[in-house]
């Protein structure tokens, strides 16, 4: 009787998966990166070297689409009349492309304007805690998750007082995006109640925009292009829900994530605070040191070799994007937090045809909630270190990150 063969990375991988560990997990990628790729088990590999992370998120012979149809033959169809298969982050191409270019359509031009708003929005945010003696924010509660929920509803044309409704479902539709090894059979029930919800909740705001179309995203959508090849209306809700998720999380996490790095690097806090300017780099290298997305996963179409290793039609195969982000073949000091390295390729924004779509919108958000924290918080501190990690492992961020200051001054 022959023995099961060993995978050496599946410890390591379940280190990841450890909430215990979620609070610093680069140990465990820095023993990923001892080699590029990993095999997990039979029919599973971990890519963490950078090269081949950046050659595989533009390889057309890796999938992001699930190998079956979610809803069946019986299930509602997309605009391209197959059985719909979710928002197109898990599309291939084509239907990937033409589902993305109606988005970008609508999208792109909506964001273009909107860096004075978005320093409107963290300036008043701050300004809810203003004084001139010291105190106490929680930048997750006070800054991060306000803002880029208030800018989506901004958006989509939502009124302010729905905020806390966006609020809630960002938070239950991003466990979808974890792997399922971290869900229970609870959570993978309630993922199956918040989607129902979501459509519920979201249909009757589709009917009310095809019927009185306003200047929002959502009005684009329903107005863009070719009525015979734009979104149906379970495409777009999936389409906003991936917006939501993409766009929310990711951004709570960057500037959280970010905030942290600044309160443990005080020297770059200081020359942020010195020289605003420096908010582009300072952003960047939050992207490249704690990314808010860890990893992602695809699936094989046709046999592919990876670093000498040739991974089968059909396998699994998950980008550790955190992973890249440190490979000390690709990065100098990879484990120091410093923004004026050069050539800071970082795979935070993915790549390929799946480079996220809202880069510029996390980046402007990003950029404006760490110079606002650097130049108005008089003396910032963290008041526990590490801080506590939401459940999340994909999109991993703080739950809370409160910083003790000795004011934070006012605007004007």
């Amino acid at each position: 009787m022959t023995s099961a063969r060993p995978y050496p990375a599946a410890a390591l991988f379940g280190r990841l998966l450890d909430h215990a560990n979620r609070h610093d997990p680069y140990p465990y990628f820095a023993e990923l990166t001892r080699e590029p790729i990993w095999q997990l088990d039979a029919h599973t590999w971990l890519v963490s070297g950078h090269c081949e992370i950046s050659a595989l998120l533009r390889d057309p012979r890796l999938s992001a689409q699930d190998a079956a149809p979610a809803d069946g033959p019986s299930g509602p169809l997309g605009s391209d009349g197959r059985p719909f298969r979710g928002p197109f982050l898990l599309l291939d191409p084509p239907h990937h492309d033409a589902l993305r270019a109606q988005t970008v359509h609508q999208f792109t031009p909506r964001i273009l304007g909107m860096r004075p708003r978005i320093e409107a929005m963290v300036a008043g945010l701050l300004d809810q805690h203003g004084g001139s003696g010291p105190g106490e924010i929680d930048v997750v509660a006070s800054l991060a998750y306000p803002l880029p929920v208030a800018v989506i509803c901004a958006l989509l044309g939502v009124p302010p007082e729905e905020e806390p409704v966006f609020h809630s479902f960002a938070g239950r539709l991003t466990r979808a995006l974890d792997p399922v090894e971290t869900l229970s059979k609870q959570e993978i029930a309630e993922l199956e109640v918040t989607r129902a919800d979501w459509l519920a909740y979201l249909l009757p705001m589709i009917e009310e925009r095809r019927a009185a179309p306003a200047t929002d995203l959502i009005s684009g959508l329903l107005t863009d292009g070719d009525p015979a090849t734009r979104m149906v209306d379970v495409e777009l809700a999936a389409t906003l829900g991936l917006l939501l998720i993409a766009g929310h999380e990711t951004t709570v996490n960057l500037i959280a994530n970010g905030t942290l790095a600044l309160l443990r690097n005080p020297d770059v806090l200081a020359r942020l605070r010195a020289d605003p300017g420096l908010a582009p780099a300072v952003v960047e290298e939050v992207l490249r040191f704690d990314p808010p997305v860890q990893m992602n996963g695809r699936h094989t179409t046709a046999d592919i070799r990876v670093a000498g290793q040739v991974v089968p039609a059909g396998d699994r195969v998950t980008l550790m994007l955190a992973a890249g982000n440190r490979d000390p073949r690709r990065f100098a000091a990879p484990d120091r937090f410093w923004p004026e390295r050069t050539g800071n390729a970082h795979l935070a924004f993915g790549g390929g045809v799946h480079y996220c779509l809202g880069a510029a919108l996390a980046r402007m958000e990003g950029q404006a909630a760490l110079t606002a924290i650097a130049t108005r918080l008089s003396i910032p501190r963290p008041v526990a270190d590490p801080p506590p990690y939401r459940p999340n492992m994909l999109l991993r961020g703080p739950e809370e990150l409160r910083v003790a200051h000795d004011g934070i001054t006012p605007t004007g």
